[in-house]
């Protein structure tokens, strides 16, 4: 790997011999080594981590939204955990289609899915920790019940897209003290929330899914004319399964199946696997042109494809498989930049990932997301739960195989990540930021085999992301390169804000060393011991 340039402003990679948490909040990565610290394990400290985010960061986040996992244990062998959460059992489409919906509007509702993330943590903890949920817990509970001081990617955010909760009076009341977004600094408490925690550390899941805590929300969701019923929630169960994966470089990637777009970075990894990017002629607009035709492609064939896994119509091996992926990489050209495909859905924005190897090798890539920022804006103030809208992820159109239906699961962005290499975990990671998640994890990908940047290098690379007809760019991008990439036919625009969120912990195995990135575009570090 090269070493980084110390002249140039920047972050070094961290580095540890034992245990690392990589997270995009500096108190999330504290509590996450202080949980490695004090003997437990890489699922205790990864489940501490976003616990305590869903309190700190609960724009991009909380105990109200979803859970995806890939743990890898050092025994070999990895799992995918689905804590996505599924529609109410009486959401059928033809409902929506009599009342002249096109789509579930992102502040509706009807966007509220079940949250899965409860669940998802209990279940990660029970089956993989090794000290017990209430500890797990106790950095969240704390930080709930003593307050907390805003950090200025938070504020930004906070300011940016508060005007979300003006609807809702009961989360403008939490959210927006004094009729505004906190400042940088200042400190907030949530002590319902807390409240709420300490029932799950004290009796799991069943807090969350039976009982008051479910009962509030079920009946706050129904007075704004919502489809939900209290056996949706007591019903709920996440579940395990099997990653999917496929190979880049050598080396195998491995992502959690549909419902997620882990698909999508699998399709993009296959593409670009045919092209060589170590080739030292390759100008940067060539690296961002056939990462941009290779996300077109795979994007389209996500877009028209992944669903509820009970509804899927594609065998996930025939369209990774040579022919398929042949016939798409065949219609890429590096002068020319094919015709992108639309997008009639709404955006993905808001989320956390957090990543954690410890010391026996046990390694966990988690993602956790209430959607877009404040996620549907409903706010149950007794129990302090802010409610995601997945729901918004459903389409509203009879035969395709994401329409909305009957205790369904939405099509998701959010993805983890593991890389492997001669069956061990080589690297576990995660790029935050909807919709362009999947392009995020090869964009890196590439810069760490392609280009022999070590992780945090490779987050702070500019990156491009092409999606709904536009090749968006990050300013750190020359107009040189941008002027370039219009010749070949790209429509561009300057991105208007940081295109996503990385973090990553590299295995050297070799040496017996971890090396950490967490990205500049966010608040975190990476943080070993």
């Amino acid at each position: 790997m090269k070493q980084r340039d110390f002249f140039k402003p920047g972050r070094s990679v961290a580095v540890s011999d034992k245990g690392m948490a990589a997270t995009s909040h500096p108190q999330a990565t504290l509590a996450a080594v202080d949980i490695l610290r004090a003997g437990g394990n890489a699922v205790d400290a990864a489940v501490a981590a976003v616990a305590l985010q869903s309190v700190i960061d609960p724009h991009m986040t909380g105990i109200g939204g979803d859970c995806f996992a890939l743990y890898s244990p050092a025994g070999g062998g990895s799992i995918a955990l689905n804590g996505s959460g599924r529609a109410p059992m009486k959401a059928n489409l033809d409902f929506f289609l009599e009342r002249g919906f096109t789509s579930i509007p992102d502040d509706s509702v009807h966007a509220v899915t079940v949250p899965g993330a409860a669940d998802a943590w209990c279940t990660l903890t029970s089956r993989y920790g090794s000290i017990g949920l209430d500890r797990v817990l106790a950095p969240a509970i704390a930080a709930a019940e003593n307050g907390y001081c805003i950090t200025p990617r938070v504020e930004l955010d906070w300011v940016r897209y508060g005007i979300r909760l003006a609807k809702y009076p009961a989360s403008a009341a939490y959210f927006l003290p004094n009729g505004r977004a906190p400042k940088t600094g200042e400190n907030m408490i949530n002590p319902a929330l807390a409240a709420t925690l300490r029932k799950v550390a004290k009796d799991g899941s069943d807090a969350f899914y039976r009982g008051e805590v479910a009962a509030e929300i079920v009946e706050m969701l129904q007075t704004l004319g919502g489809l939900h019923e209290e056996s949706d929630f007591a019903d709920y169960r996440c579940f395990e399964t099997a990653p999917i994966s496929t190979q880049y470089r050598g080396r195998d990637l491995l992502e959690c199946p549909p419902n997620g777009q882990g698909l999508a970075a699998l399709l993009i990894a296959r593409i670009l696997d045919g092209f060589d990017l170590r080739d030292p002629k390759l100008t940067e607009a060539d690296r961002i042109h056939l990462l941009a035709e290779a996300t077109k492609a795979a994007y389209a064939k996500r877009n028209e494809l992944i669903a509820d896994p009970a509804f899927i119509t594609f065998d996930v091996d025939e369209l990774l498989s040579d022919g398929s992926i042949g016939r798409m990489r065949s219609r890429i050209s590096l002068e020319r930049a094919l015709p992108a495909t639309a997008w009639d859905g709404p955006e993905h924005r808001d989320t956390v990932f957090v990543t954690v190897v410890d010391r026996d090798g046990n390694a966990i890539s988690l993602i956790n997301s209430i959607f877009f920022a404040f996620g549907s804006g409903i706010y149950a103030p007794r129990s302090g739960v802010l409610l995601q809208n997945r729901g918004a992820g459903f389409v509203l159109k009879e035969g395709h195989p994401n329409a909305i239906g009957p205790g369904k699961l939405p099509f998701h962005t959010i993805i983890p990540a593991i890389l492997g290499e001669g069956g061990k975990t080589r690297m576990t990671f995660g790029v935050m930021g909807g919709q362009y998640q999947a392009t995020g994890h090869v964009h890196l990908l590439s810069q760490v085999l392609d280009r022999d940047f070590d992780p945090q290098q490779a987050s702070d690379q500019p990156r491009s992301f092409c999606f709904d007809g536009k090749l968006s760019l990050e300013p750190t991008i020359s107009e040189v390169v941008r002027a370039d990439l219009e010749r070949r036919g790209h429509v561009t625009q300057w991105a208007d804000e940081p295109l996503g969120g990385c973090q990553a912990i590299y295995i050297d195995h070799e040496r017996g060393v971890l090396l950490g990135a967490s990205d500049h575009r966010k608040d975190g570090m990476a943080l070993g011991y």
